[in-house]
C-alpha cells in the first residue's frame, strides 16, 4: 500500500502574493551546482565566462538546505552527466557554448586538468565542494537543458509524492527555467527561488526569467522567506 502522508500546510510571502503549499509534497531541485559550472578552474572558467554569478547560490543554499532537511523535504540534484562516449548528445549539443566547434565542448578534456566536461562521475560534473551532500539525497543526471527528458525524474517526483517544486541553480534562464517549464508543463507547481537561482547571462536574461515564471509559469519566492516560515512552522509543531 502507498504511505498516508499528512498535509504539513505553510505559507509564504512573494512579491505582493501569498502563497500556500504543501511541504508534505514538496521536494527541492537544484540544478546544475557544478564544477564545469561554478568552479574558477572548471569549464566555463576556462572557456571566458566570468562564473562569480553562478556562485552566488551557493551561500544562500547553504543555509537554506538544512532548515529543508531537517522539515523532511527531499533534496534533488539535478545535474549535468554525459555518458563518456557521448552517445547521449545529439549533434547540436556539442556546440553548446562551443559554437564554432573548435572549443572545448561537452565530453571534450579541459586543456590544464584533463578532466571531461560534464562526464558523469568525473571532477567536471561534481557539485561544488562548498555544498552540503547527503547519502540520503537524491541525485539524477540529465543531458538536456530540461531535467525531464528522457531521464527517470519525472518517476521520482511521482513515487515521491510531490506536486511542488523549488527550483535553484544555474543557469536561471537556461537549465533551471526549462526544466521549471516543463514542470508547470506536467502539472506541477512550481516556486523559482530568487538568491537560489543565477546566471551567467546579461542582466536582462535573469529579469525575463523573473518575469516569465511570474507571468506565466509559477511563482518566485526568496530562500530565507522559505526558511523562516519552516522555521516557525516547526515551532508551532507542524500547525498552519
Amino acid at each position: 500500500m502507498r504511505q498516508v502522508v499528512l498535509p504539513r500546510p505553510v505559507t509564504v510571502q512573494a512579491q505582493g502574493k501569498l502563497i500556500t503549499f504543501d511541504l508534505a509534497r514538496t521536494a527541492i531541485v537544484i540544478v546544475d551546482m557544478q564544477n564545469d559550472f561554478c568552479h574558477p578552474k572548471g569549464w566555463l572558467a576556462h572557456i571566458g565566462v566570468d562564473v562569480a554569478p553562478a556562485r552566488r547560490p551557493i551561500s544562500p543554499l547553504r543555509r537554506l538546505l538544512p532548515v529543508l532537511r531537517g522539515s523532511s523535504v527531499p533534496i534533488i540534484w539535478l545535474n549535468w552527466g554525459n555518458r563518456p562516449d557521448r552517445l547521449n548528445l545529439s549533434p547540436s549539443l556539442l556546440h553548446v557554448y562551443n559554437p564554432s566547434g573548435v572549443g572545448v565542448g561537452l565530453g571534450d578534456a579541459l586543456p590544464d586538468s584533463g578532466a571531461k566536461v560534464l562526464e558523469r562521475g568525473s571532477w567536471s560534473a561534481a557539485i561544488v565542494d562548498e555544498l552540503p551532500v547527503e547519502a540520503s539525497d537524491i541525485h539524477v543526471a540529465k543531458y538536456r537543458m530540461s531535467g525531464f527528458q528522457d531521464t527517470e525524474f519525472d518517476s521520482i517526483l511521482r513515487n515521491l509524492g510531490v506536486n511542488t517544486l523549488m527550483f535553484a541553480g544555474v543557469n536561471a534562464d537556461q537549465c533551471v527555467l526549462c526544466t521549471l517549464q516543463e514542470a508547470n508543463f506536467r502539472g506541477y507547481d512550481c516556486l523559482l527561488l530568487e538568491d537560489c537561482a543565477a546566471t551567467t547571462s546579461p542582466d536582462y536574461c535573469m529579469a525575463a526569467t523573473i518575469y516569465n515564471v511570474n507571468q506565466c509559469f509559477g511563482f518566485v519566492v526568496r530562500s530565507d522567506a522559505i526558511a523562516m516560515e519552516l522555521v516557525h512552522h516547526a515551532t508551532r509543531g507542524g500547525r498552519s
